[in-house]
């Protein structure tokens, strides 16, 4: 057999100089790519990674549910026009792939969420970008207006009929001049290895369901607030188990919120605003669907409202499908989303803590 020839059999590939690819060429499965990870990747990197929340009792039911599909061999059939292409809300998709929230993007890859993003945009792709993103709201915001892409912020609450009616009721004149603004979110939390009070992760009760009360207080503010107090109770001396800040108006009103995760205050969601006129009283504008109610008191006279029962996922997953399929305006845009976030670094600052990502 001459040279050439076996040349041709052995068919030896070109020495690899990366060794980035080098190392991934060799991996042929989720496994070995994992088994390849473990060796280089800084291990609190590799375990925030690989990991999952609390007990991994989803993680775990996910690989069962993966495990239970079996690619059936077909012989003898054509593969010249193989199609990955699915379908998706109403959207073509070409792969049936979607980008996942992932918190510390930059941890794994300097480019972090902006290259994510970019990729998604790329190749079509929808894409999430994670509340602990370490790429600012701002930047996105600024790659979604150039690329054309759909940024919504998930505060689910908003697109619920509730919160529009909420809306509606300090729009009119039927409370009068408002004077005054509460929310509150609190539950209790009592496991503190949980993440949420993780500094480096963004933990922290006002970063958590704060988030909400200041989007609510706003919401029904109806201007954006300032800053007069804050205190915090703190679980470590950079992380806050519980949160109150009093805010006031352009207009002259003020507001509360109150948010915690391990406090006094137990267990509290509501809304309430005070006008000239009349006062409007909320329980659980945040989750309806379990159980809500809204009371309006006028000159006097009180009545309650009752709105649906569908989850306010459903809703805002309904404005997201409008949002890209006809350009239709959402509730949450990015700027919505920029303004929320000043008013809880805002709130840090008062209370003598360091906002998050500082």
């Amino acid at each position: 057999m001459r040279a050439s020839e076996i040349r041709r059999l052995i068919q030896l590939k070109p020495v690899e100089l990366n060794a980035a690819r080098r190392r991934l060429s060799a991996c042929h499965d989720i496994h070995e790519l994992r088994r390849s990870a473990r060796r280089v990747i800084p291990r609190p990197v590799f375990d925030y990674v690989d990991g999952a929340a609390d007990e991994e009792l989803s993680m775990a039911a996910n690989v069962r549910a993966f495990r239970r599909w079996r690619f059936q061999p077909r012989a003898l059939t054509g593969i010249t026009a193989v199609d990955t292409a699915t379908r998706l809300l109403d959207r073509d998709l070409p792969l049936p792939l979607v980008m996942a929230p992932t918190g510390y993007t930059r941890m794994m890859h300097p480019a972090g969420e902006s290259g994510v993003a970019r990729a998604a945009q790329r190749h079509g792709l929808p894409y999430t970008l994670s509340t602990m993103s370490t790429t600012s709201i701002e930047d996105v915001a600024a790659a979604a207006a150039r690329s054309g892409l759909v940024v919504m912020e998930a505060f689910h609450y908003r697109y619920h009929p509730l919160a529009q009616r909420m809306r509606e009721i300090v729009e009119s004149d039927d409370l009068g001049s408002i004077r005054r603004v509460e929310t509150a979110l609190c539950f209790p939390l009592p496991k503190f290895s949980d993440i949420r009070y993780q500094y480096d992760l963004a933990g922290g009760a006002t970063m958590d369901v704060g988030a909400y009360t200041v989007h609510m207080a706003r919401l029904l503010g109806r201007e954006e607030p300032e800053v007069v107090s804050a205190q915090a109770l703190l679980r470590t001396p950079d992380v806050d188990r519980a949160m109150r800040a009093e805010l006031t108006f352009p207009g002259g009103h003020t507001g509360r919120i109150t948010c915690s995760m391990w406090s006094r205050w137990f267990v509290q969601t509501y809304a309430r605003v005070i006008g000239d006129h009349g006062e409007l009283h909320v329980i659980n504008p945040t989750s309806p669907q379990l159980w809500h109610r809204m009371r309006l008191k006028i000159g006097g006279r009180t009545h309650t409202e009752k709105f649906s029962r569908r989850p306010t996922y459903e809703f805002q997953l309904e404005a997201f499908c409008a949002a890209v399929l006809r350009g239709e305006p959402t509730l949450t845009p990015p700027a919505d989303s920029i303004a929320n976030m000043r008013v809880i670094d805002a709130i840090y600052l008062a209370a003598g803590m360091t906002p998050r990502g500082t």
